[in-house]
């Protein structure tokens, strides 16, 4: 079902050109305006996030090997390797999208965003003699996003924020909205798992679409953040003792309504 969302964001995408609307809890209609393309943006963002993310975590072993210098993990092959997980989760080429869209345009951004970050870093991660070297996917996201902004200005931003317990870095703490998002949704015994949430804050040039993306752990993630409680992990943080599937995260996007 999911894949059958993101190819109806496809087509509406290629005949808008940038313009859907793709619900949170039902298949998109292209009849439908305004918040809901922005909604469809949001949700590409985050795909194409989690998908370079889950390319680093996939290459986290070659990265941390001490014995091997080039890893030979460009920022193009990332790309690449990224494309080809977010066909996988969307069916949507991102190649596609009109980038004289808005949706085009973030897309193009975050892309070069993370060519960017993957071959700013080669020094790190080719370093020979040296097993952990803390470019893992949780500060190649930080990066990532902080790329896009300079690229996009005011025009979006995207941030990875979690419930306040579970917040290893400052910059990633939850803002008031984001605290509310997930105090009363994410955290609720009745939300749909998975299921995001939108809203519409500010007024007049202030104005933003504010997305959340809730994020549960999975089993890469339990080598850093799961038991034993209090346990010191690979970065020299304790561990949080969580389980597959409890929530560990939210992709917090900011866009300017189109």
């Amino acid at each position: 079902m999911e894949r059958l969302r993101y190819a109806a964001l496809a087509l509406a995408l290629l005949s808008t050109g940038g313009g859907v609307a793709l619900s949170a809890t039902a298949p998109p209609s292209p009849a439908v305006e305004g918040v809901e393309g922005d909604l469809a943006t949001a949700r590409m963002l985050a795909a194409m996030l989690q998908s370079a993310r889950g390319v680093v975590s996939a290459h986290q072993s070659e990265i941390n090997d001490p014995a091997t210098g080039d890893k030979h993990l460009p920022g193009r092959r990332v790309l690449a390797e990224a494309v080809d997980r977010f066909r996988a989760q969307t069916g949507l080429d991102p190649n596609a999208v009109d980038p004289k869209s808005y949706a085009g345009r973030l897309l193009r951004a975050q892309m070069d965003a993370i060519i960017e970050v993957m071959d700013a870093n080669q020094t790190t991660i080719n370093q020979e003699g040296v097993g952990f070297k803390g470019f893992i996917p949780a500060t190649f996201a930080r990066l990532v996003n902080e790329a896009f902004e300079r690229r996009v200005g005011g025009e979006a931003s995207i941030k990875v924020t979690a419930p306040l317990p579970l917040v290893r870095n400052r910059q990633s703490r939850p803002d008031p909205w984001e605290v509310a998002t997930i105090a009363d949704h994410f955290e609720t015994a009745n939300w749909p798992k998975g299921e995001l949430f939108s809203q519409v804050t500010g007024e007049g040039k202030n104005q933003r679409v504010r997305v959340a993306v809730p994020e549960y752990y999975a089993e890469s993630c339990l080598s850093c953040h799961g038991a034993p409680a209090g346990e010191l992990d690979i970065t020299g943080y304790p561990r949080e003792g969580a389980k597959l599937g409890d929530l560990g995260g939210v992709i917090s996007i900011q866009l300017m309504p189109q």
